[in-house]
């Protein structure tokens, strides 16, 4: 048995028209791995190579005014990335925004498998286990993925955008809702930016087209939630944003 569980389940019988993930909620190194340490400077660890800045606080407290369901992800994007498909060879990486992990360097076949086995699989098996849920009720959930990004890679330009919001060819979720958040004249708002949505075998391309289900990554930039008041503000900010974007959503189809 791992030494902690792959997820966090929240509101597991919240209102099932829509759920919440966070792929990249922590930056924990269970033990299994290398001893719980992937060899990296605890700089590292707390930099966004290691886990979404924010994302996990943001996530709880969406989930928290909206009544919905979330799963959320306990271990490092380092250890395994469960935003990206069994195959990608980004899976576990070895080179991140200039640092290099040690502990990743030599991982072979065996122990991918075990990483997929322990983490990866079961936070996936979660996130199915909740829309399945829904499903026995009548109800295709809308999935809703909350991620953040930095607001600069080491060496390149600044970011100009404040949300991006991430989607690949089902557009009934996202459209409303960047519709919406460009109402908010403070905003910068990045259509497919600082990232594509078009990425098969990512979390939202597994549970969500593969599935014909309404689907949007939202992500805010790092330093605008990198403590509890800005997760707070957030939060509140885009609780009635989600809220009318799945109303829209709903009219529309």
């Amino acid at each position: 048995m791992p030494s902690m569980p792959a997820f966090e389940l929240v509101n597991p019988d919240g209102d099932p028209s829509a759920l919440l993930l966070c792929d990249h909620a922590a930056n924990t190194v269970p033990a299994e791995v290398n001893g719980g340490d992937l060899g990296l400077p605890a700089e590292d660890m707390a930099r966004h190579i290691a886990y979404d800045v924010g994302a996990r606080g943001l996530t709880l407290r969406l989930a928290a005014r909206l009544g919905f369901p979330a799963v959320l992800s306990t271990f490092s994007r380092l250890v395994i990335d469960p935003n990206r498909g069994e195959d990608d060879p980004t899976l576990i990486m070895k080179l991140n925004d200039g640092s290099v992990i040690p502990a990743n360097r030599g991982v072979g076949p065996e122990e991918t498998q075990a990483r997929l086995d322990a983490w990866h699989r079961p936070y996936h098996d979660a996130i199915r286990a909740q829309i399945d849920r829904a499903e026995a009720q009548g109800v295709r959930p809308a999935l809703i993925s909350m991620h953040s990004f930095t607001k600069q890679f080491r060496g390149r330009p600044p970011r100009p955008w404040h949300v991006g919001v991430l989607w690949d060819e089902d557009g009934r979720l996202p459209l409303p809702l960047m519709e919406i958040l460009r109402e908010e004249p403070d905003l910068v708002i990045g259509d497919n930016e600082p990232y594509t949505g078009a990425l098969a075998g990512d979390c939202m391309w597994t549970h969500g087209t593969c599935r014909g289900l309404p689907n949007a990554l939202i992500e805010v930039r790092n330093d605008l939630i990198a403590d509890a008041q800005g997760e707070a503000i957030w939060a509140e900010r885009l609780a009635p944003i989600l809220t009318r974007a799945l109303d829209r959503m709903r009219a529309g189809a």
